[in-house]
């Protein structure tokens, strides 16, 4: 990774859609973890929204900011974990033995 993963960070209104890692996802790496908990918990939405996301549930953006999100955790243990893997198995052969 390069960024630094946050234990609490707030999040932007969307999570990211590129088809790579980003230095969001890598820093929202906990909070993506946190909702896949919270989702196999079945916990309320909005409870998550209020204290993972750090939104306003009655917000009119934060059913969509959370439905992002999730779908963006979702994706990083899909297919996005995949693109780990392969840049620190680049990363590993290129070092000097």
């Amino acid at each position: 990774m390069r960024a630094r993963p946050e234990l609490d960070p707030d999040v932007d209104d969307l999570a990211p859609t590129a088809s790579e890692i980003t230095d969001y996802d890598e820093t929202h790496f906990v909070t993506y973890m946190r909702l896949l908990d919270a989702q196999a918990d079945r916990a309320d939405w909005m409870e998550v929204a209020r204290v993972v996301l750090h939104r306003d549930p009655a917000a009119p953006t934060t059913q969509t900011c959370w439905e992002s999100h999730l779908a963006r955790a979702r994706w990083m243990t899909q297919t996005g974990y995949r693109h780990l893997l392969e840049r620190a198995s680049s990363e590993a052969r290129s070092r000097p033995h």
